[in-house]
């Protein structure tokens, strides 16, 4: 009741309203056509006294005034007429006006009585000018009219032409924009009022029309609380509300009937709006960018329930109680069923789902992480993406198995070097010991005992000489074994005694060299450089005169020293710390020389004294390096586990990385003949490789693990720590932290 007496009070307001605007507009009709009847009234008095004053000049001019000859009494007499004319002229005017002005009076009054003051009003509130009365007006959508007025003419829709990008102008520069609404029954743009937008305002909060309503007074009860002996009415209700209507199964069938013959067009879905309101603004553009939109897929489907999702399922599909228990101890993950199959006689006595909004909410994570795009199937044939690499039995000769054992040490063998006659084996321990080794016998022929823990040892690889280099400590011992025959030995004394020369170098105030003599000169030692730092590898010229040194440390540029034995003398190279060096090598045939840094190993050109280029190992920490008998590729190992192959043609940055071993790479070492090259790590393993490298600079190398070879046995988690092969023969030999020295052929 009381919000039917609200809709009724705001009824009436919007009535009272409209009727202002209706008078306000007709008073305006009014005085623009009182306006037009005078303007039309004084332009005709203006003809009129154009036509009297015309008259005026022919009386005067037409030759009947007098000559002159009055007197002036005369004179006086005619100007009090003309006064008296003037002044009775200005009455006649005057009551012409007041004539004009009550016609005027009368007429607005005689169509005031014409006028009709319910003509746009009616007590439904209904639009009188448009009598299509209250029907959904989407039917006239696709129609240029809006409905028809009381003559019964189509009222046509207002010109609309605006599209998007005008309604955005207008929306900007229009201050009414925003209460501008259209009138659906005539298609007219109308401006709210602000009674109005306050009126709209009001309901939107969900408050009462009218303000000075009081939602709070008190209820009318109507009907009392008491319960009723009899009903208001007990009739039995009707046979026809239980049984089909005829008449309509008739009305019905004729429809269906005219619409399958085509007679009748269903009416299209007003939902459909799209026709005529957008268009597409990249319907010139290229079709390739929206092709991809376009191989969306539908979310899958939620697999249909089994027979272990029944109420009442047979029993085979119920646990048992290992199953049960089974089922309770697997990981929410790994279970076939998110629930336990249970049996109910009845569907009443199911229970509520418990997991329920879980597995919905498990479903739309589903959905909403999907990705649900077509993928091109290729169809390849999974062989053909496997790399076809040679098998191991066609690229022999390479080591296969353990032959020899070389036994004498009693700490860390780190360092193992070949003679190049490929006769002799040169060790260095922990122990402070050096010993060489028939490599055909594994017998051990000389034992040096040098003082110290034997940091590295390297042959001269010139076979005209038999010299080898030690590093312990803080100096670096070149020692003359006598093993080979006397032509060789006289050249190698001839090397080490020549004069020293007196001109000073950068260099030589660091470094010490001095002849050693007594029990040292009989072991054969030779000559003793000491160094400011531990010496941590040394490494042979290839033609045998020049040795480098490696002292890493962080704080100093000294870390790398250049010593010619034949001349004496010694030579810092760098000026500048570039970091800490692990290892150095010199270039094979070319005058290059390879530093290794942590992350880095530098090339330098020693003809002009300056870097060549810089690769970049991808790796935490390098370990050890190896240059190629070719001079063009690098191998580092790290101790990241990783082995980086560098083609220097190619790039600054790895060609392959093999990560083959579980541990850190301690030693890789290149073979001068055959295509061969290894790894040692800690893992106690040696993983021989088969590297092939072609003249072609457009054909890459062929790299081929072959082998994995083991033997020594890890101590204080450290495994095998220098590998190195034979020059002549496919054979490696390998040193390890076992104390032991193993030949693989």
């Amino acid at each position: 009741m009381e919000e039917s007496s609200k809709r009724s009070e705001q009824r009436k307001e919007m009535e009272k309203e409209r009727k202002k605007g209706e008078k306000k507009r007709r008073k305006e009709e009014e005085e623009e056509e009182e306006e037009i009847l005078i303007f039309n009234h004084k332009s005709a008095e203006k003809e009129k006294e154009d036509e009297d004053l015309s008259d005026s000049e022919d009386s005067v001019f037409s030759g009947l005034e007098d000559s002159g000859s009055d007197s002036e009494d005369d004179d006086d007499d005619d100007e009090d007429l003309k006064v008296d004319q003037n002044l009775s002229q200005q009455e006649e005017e005057e009551e012409e006006e007041e004539d004009v002005q009550s016609s005027l009076k009368k007429k607005d009054e005689e169509e005031e009585v014409k006028r009709d003051e319910y003509e746009h009003d009616s007590s439904d509130e209904e639009d009188i000018r448009n009598t299509v009365g209250n029907i959904p007006m989407e039917w006239y959508k696709d129609f240029p009219h809006i409905g028809y007025d009381l003559d019964g003419k189509k009222i046509y829709k207002p010109i609309r032409n605006k599209d998007e990008l005008d309604d955005f102008l207008d929306k900007m520069e229009n201050p009414d924009y925003w209460r501008t609404v259209q009138d659906k029954q005539t298609g007219s743009d109308v401006v709210l009022s602000d009674e109005q937008v306050e009126l709209v305002k009001r309901l939107q909060r969900g408050q009462f029309g009218d303000v000075n309503f009081n939602e709070y007074q008190p209820q009318v009860e109507f009907f009392t609380q008491e319960v009723m002996l009899h009903p208001v009415t007990n009739r039995p209700a009707d046979k026809r509300s239980f049984i089909p209507s005829l008449l309509e199964k008739d009305k019905v069938s004729k429809l269906v009937h005219a619409i399958k013959m085509g007679w009748i067009k269903p009416r299209r879905d007003s939902r459909d709006d799209s026709r005529g309101r957008y268009y597409d603004l990249w319907a010139s553009e290229d079709t390739s960018n929206l092709a991809r939109h376009r191989m969306h897929l539908p979310a899958p489907k939620i697999p249909l329930p089994g027979h272990h999702e029944s109420y009442n399922p047979p029993p085979e599909y119920l646990f048992t109680d290992e199953e049960r228990a089974l089922w309770e101890q697997q990981d929410p993950v790994d279970r076939k069923f998110p629930f336990v199959p249970r049996s109910f006689s009845s569907l009443r006595l199911v229970p509520a789902f418990p997991r329920f909004i879980h597995e919905r909410f498990e479903r739309c994570l589903d959905l909403y992480l999907c990705p649900r795009q077509r993928k091109m199937r290729v169809n390849v044939n999974p062989e053909d993406l496997i790399p076809k690499l040679p098998k191991p039995k066609d690229l022999q000769p390479f080591p296969t198995t353990q032959s020899l054992v070389y036994r004498g040490h009693s700490g860390l063998v780190r360092s193992i070097s070949v003679s190049p006659s490929g006769q002799w084996l040169a060790s260095g321990s922990d122990d402070g010991s050096v010993r060489f080794w028939e490599i055909c016998s594994s017998r051990c022929l000389k034992t040096v005992q040098v003082g110290g823990a034997v940091k590295s040892v390297a042959w001269n690889p010139n076979p005209s000489v038999c010299l080898l280099a030690v590093a312990l400590d803080s100096a670096v011992l070149i020692l003359s074994p006598a093993l080979a025959d006397r032509q060789v030995v006289l050249s190698s004394d001839r090397l080490l005694s020549a004069p020293q020369e007196a001109e000073p170098i950068e260099g030589d105030g660091l470094v010490n060299w001095s002849d050693t003599e007594g029990e040292e000169l009989n072991q054969g030692i030779r000559l003793k450089i000491q160094h400011p730092k531990a010496v941590q590898q040394v490494a042979w010229h290839t033609k045998g005169d020049y040795l480098a040194s490696v002292m890493p440390d962080h704080s100093s540029h000294l870390q790398v020293l250049i010593h010619q034995v034949s001349r004496r003398r010694s030579q810092n190279p760098f000026r500048k710390n570039k970091g800490l060096v692990q290892s150095v090598s010199f270039h094979p045939i070319r005058p290059y020389f390879f530093v290794a840094t942590q992350r880095s190993v530098r090339i330098y050109n020693l003809v002009k004294q300056d870097l060549t280029k810089k690769l970049h190992a991808n790796s935490k920490w390098i370990s050890s390096m190896a240059v190629h008998p070719g001079g063009d590729h690098v191998i580092c190992g790290s101790y990241d586990c990783k082995l980086s192959w560098f083609d220097l043609d190619l790039s600054t940055k790895p060609y392959r990385m093999l990560r083959h071993h579980r541990k850190a790479v301690r030693s890789v070492a290149y073979h001068r003949l055959y295509p061969l090259f290894a790894s040692a790590a800690d893992d106690g393993s040696i993983i021989v490789c088969h590297g092939t490298v072609y003249n072609d600079l457009l054909q890459n190398p062929l790299i081929v693990p072959v082998k994995v070879l083991r033997g020594h046995v890890i101590t204080h988690e450290l495994g095998v720590l220098d590998v190195t092969f034979h020059p002549t023969q496919p054979w490696i030999f390998s040193s390890g932290a076992d104390a032991t020295i193993r030949l693989f052929t």
